[in-house]
């Protein structure tokens, strides 16, 4: 039953980032963490290889559209937070097993909150210092998560840029966090065999639904699906948050 709903989940996020830009991993850790099915060290991991293949895919012929300066430096910031962030979860998972849930929920309802945000237009292109504190905080997300969509999406779609270089340097950068991420896991003999077999499992998955949500229009408006992603999330995260805090 559980390889069966991650494999859903997985296409339903595949297919929902491919037409509305929405972060994949986040819904996969939201509703596979969520309802317990899989342990959260492995299914951080899962998503980092499963986001590989969506952003190689999202990516192609879009490379040169990537804002070198801002991507430069979002991954200053981006590098160290995302060791602190595996440090962490890996820490929490061995002693505060609760302190991981909540974070979970906190993570969760705070990223649908964010997504709910309708960036505004910043007057000029975010300077260094802006970037580097972005990145840490984003960094720090996809440490813990392997999701470090809603803070780098709510930055990246303030800047006054063409929509084009906004997606193909965010794709950048979540590219940055999946590879540091998996280098990370991997060194520290993380990338066990339930991680390669669910990853091996997805990847197919991710493709087609990326590739589904390229060529076939869903049946409803695309704002219509990111406000029922939304308030999925924000759902999620709050019973998640609550059930960490009463114990159940």
């Amino acid at each position: 039953m559980a390889i069966a709903a991650f494999l859903i989940v997985v296409f339903l996020g595949s297919y929902i980032q491919s037409v509305a830009g929405f972060a994949m991993a986040m819904l996969i850790v939201a509703v596979m963490g969520g309802f317990r099915l899989v342990e959260l060290p492995v299914l951080a991991a899962t998503v980092s290889l499963l986001t590989m293949v969506n952003v190689a895919l999202a990516l192609r012929g879009s490379l040169g559209q990537i804002q070198g300066r801002v991507f430069v430096w979002l991954a200053v910031g981006q590098v160290p937070a995302i060791l602190i962030g595996v440090y962490i979860m890996q820490w929490l998972d061995a002693n505060v097993l609760t302190g991981l849930e909540i974070c979970l929920g906190l993570f969760i309802t705070l990223g649908g909150l964010f997504m709910l945000l309708k960036p505004q237009p910043w007057k000029q292109v975010a300077g260094r210092t802006a970037c580097v504190g972005t990145g840490v905080a984003g960094g720090l997300m996809g440490g813990l998560f392997g999701a470090s969509g809603p803070v780098l999406g709510w930055f990246g779609f303030s800047q006054p840029l063409p929509l084009a270089a906004i997606r193909a340097t965010l794709l950048a950068c979540f590219a940055l966090t999946t590879v540091v991420r998996t280098g990370v896991v991997w060194s520290s003999g993380g990338l066990t065999a339930e991680v390669l077999s669910l990853a091996l499992l997805g990847a197919p998955v991710v493709v087609v639904g990326t590739l589904a949500g390229r060529y076939l229009a869903p049946p409803v408006h695309e704002s219509a699906i990111k406000r029922m992603a939304h308030m999925l999330l924000l759902a999620m995260g709050i019973w998640i948050l609550l059930r960490a805090l009463l114990g159940v």
